[in-house]
């Protein structure tokens, strides 16, 4: 849920990250406001708009850290960080606020962890379904990834970075985590899902290393990266079709069956890597395709996806009050809206004045390269 990191956006990843937001929305509105499948399947698998965007920030947070490592240049911890916190924390403590002064219905949930686990971005732990802020565990293991691997990228700069050991690591990390959902099925079964594998860091933080893997390929691989980036519409293709393939196969298993538990996410995060590296080559369609709004609601996404649901909880008492039919057109386009416009003001009232501020801070650090000085 990160922005590119120059000013020049291209449009198929602005697509992609307004096509996860519009996922999550339909999700929670079927599941919160008209408790039934009012977007038919896509509303069901609508979750997955998550994982896409566990997918786009790998890459762009990898990015932005491996450019200059591959350039030679050290690591500046400080302004990573600060760009980083500047970015996520502001948004968050807002909503965050909001929930702390309205505890009770609608907004409150069956129970809110302890303030300082919110704080310190850990609530994701033992998560149960239906809690309040619960879409905040997403959040929670960004932060964890923000703070874990830069530290990796600096241990591997200062030995060289040997390219089969920053590959092993990646590809290690994917099937640790498709272990760890394979002993957490095995030991908890269905009935714990939520909180041993969906919301847990060490079971979901294998879907950003496909994104991290495209940073490797873009910065250290160079010639294979171009190469790669010829075929752009046909991994578009594949991707788009490996992705509605991997969502069949788990909106008809999941998470009943300890192989789609297993390998279902990772499959699913790799689904979309390809796409995002589809996306990054401007010939791609992706970057052709003009869809009205579509970067402006990527540009709002974070902030929308903090404030989406509150609204949505905040209005669902209204209309069983007046008796409006939450699956009518209009209430559906009407509610969508109003979590649009909520997410919009926050990214304008807050999230815009904290991203000038970085601006300033951060502008004698020089951005990240596109192309690296060092190759394969």
């Amino acid at each position: 849920m990160t922005e590119p990191t120059s000013s020049a956006r291209l449009r198929g990843l602005d697509l992609l990250r307004a096509a996860a937001i519009l996922l999550v929305l339909m999700t929670h509105y079927s599941g919160f406001v008209s408790q039934r499948a009012t977007f038919g399947v896509v509303g069901k698998v609508g979750w997955a708009g998550v994982d896409l965007f566990f997918v786009l920030s790998g890459y762009l947070i990898g990015n932005q850290l491996l450019a200059p490592a591959a350039r030679g240049e050290a690591l500046s911890l400080k302004t990573f960080f600060v760009r980083r916190l500047l970015r996520t924390l502001p948004n968050y403590y807002v909503v965050l606020a909001v929930y702390w002064m309205f505890p009770g219905p609608p907004l409150g949930g069956s129970g809110m962890a302890a303030p300082w686990r919110f704080l310190t971005f850990t609530q994701n732990f033992g998560l149960a379904y239906g809690q309040t802020f619960s879409h905040s565990w997403s959040l929670c293991i960004e932060e964890q990834f923000y703070l874990l691997l830069p530290l990796v990228v600096l241990v591997l700069a200062r030995i060289g970075f040997p390219m089969r050991l920053a590959w092993g690591l990646v590809i290690g990390a994917i099937a640790a985590g498709m272990a760890t959902r394979a002993a957490a099925y095995a030991l908890h079964g269905h009935d714990a899902f939520m909180a041993e594998v969906y919301y847990s860091s060490f079971c979901r933080a294998d879907e950003l290393l496909p994104g991290v893997a495209i940073a490797l390929l873009r910065n250290f691989h160079l010639r294979a990266f171009a190469r790669l980036l010829r075929h752009a519409n046909a991994l578009c293709a594949a991707g788009l079709a490996m992705s509605v393939g991997v969502l069949t196969c788990i909106h008809l298993d999941w998470p009943t069956t300890l192989v789609t538990s297993t390998f279902g996410y990772s499959l699913l995060a790799i689904s979309f890597g390809v796409l995002t590296c589809a996306a990054l080559a401007p010939h791609c369609v992706l970057n052709r395709v003009r869809i009205p709004g579509a970067s402006a609601l990527a540009l709002w996404s974070y902030a929308v996806y903090l404030v989406h649901k509150p609204v949505f909880m905040a209005l669902r008492p209204q209309l069983e009050r007046l008796h409006v039919d939450a699956g009518a057109p209009a209430t559906v386009v009407a509610v969508m809206a109003a979590g649009v416009a909520g997410g919009w003001v926050l990214y304008r009232c807050v999230e815009t004045p904290f991203m000038r501020l970085r601006a300033r801070w951060t502008a004698g650090a020089r951005p990240a390269r596109l192309v690296p000085l060092s190759a394969e």
